[in-house]
């Protein structure tokens, strides 16, 4: 079948502004519960869009580690193109694609790093094979090899033979921080259900709209 015919039917009951909850954050977490019970593949996968030196849009996908009134958190390298990308332009949107339950939630906000505490205490949380991966790969950088990184794992396994891995200075968390919150349900004939929550002129609570499909 060609692209151009490939076509998938959306037949869900559809979504009611009396369905949603007032806070979208709630709202997102209904929903992540919902796709993690219907056993979508890594439901916490969402695609972060930056902004390049040539203000061009950069896309890739990471894994949201707390969602909550704060923001919605990931983790990655400080030096990684991604945050050299947010440390020059502190914006970004996110993308949660829940295909199976014809599902998306598209976030855009302004980023800050989060706290130190913060990301020693996820960085311990993680396996140790993830631990020592953060201290052999120079993320988004050019090498010559895959034997490479594999040499610098091995020195980072001698490193911390002994004892514990501990969080390299150039790891840790980024926060979103959502200005606006859009869910997105599929339905018949293309006529998608969608709301949008933005922020009221006092930015003290959120205001919701629905939007054309």
């Amino acid at each position: 079948m060609s692209l151009r015919d490939r076509r998938v039917q959306y037949e869900t009951a559809g979504l009611d502004r009396i369905d949603l909850n007032l806070d979208p954050i709630v709202q997102w977490n209904i929903w992540y519960e919902e796709a993690a019970s219907a056993g979508v593949v890594e439901p916490n996968a969402m695609t972060v869009s930056t902004i390049d030196k040539n203000s061009a849009p950069d896309s890739r996908v990471v894994l949201a580690r707390s969602v909550d009134t704060d923001g919605f958190v990931f983790y990655t390298n400080y030096d990684s193109a991604k945050s050299l990308q947010l440390v020059a332009s502190p914006v970004a949107s996110a993308v949660f694609a829940w295909l199976d339950l014809h599902r998306q939630v598209r976030v855009r906000g302004t980023v800050h790093q989060v706290s130190a505490q913060q990301s020693d205490d996820y960085f311990a949380s993680r396996p140790r094979e993830s631990q020592l991966g953060a201290w052999a790969s120079p993320q988004s950088q050019v090498i010559p090899d895959r034997n490479f990184i594999e040499a610098r794992l091995i020195e980072a396994r001698e490193k911390f033979a002994d004892r514990a891995v501990t969080r390299p200075d150039t790891w840790g968390g980024w926060c979103i921080v959502p200005v606006t919150i859009e869910f997105w349900q599929g339905r018949p004939s293309r006529l998608h259900d969608r709301f949008i929550y933005s922020r009221d002129k006092n930015n003290s609570q959120w205001q919701i709209e629905r939007l054309a499909p």
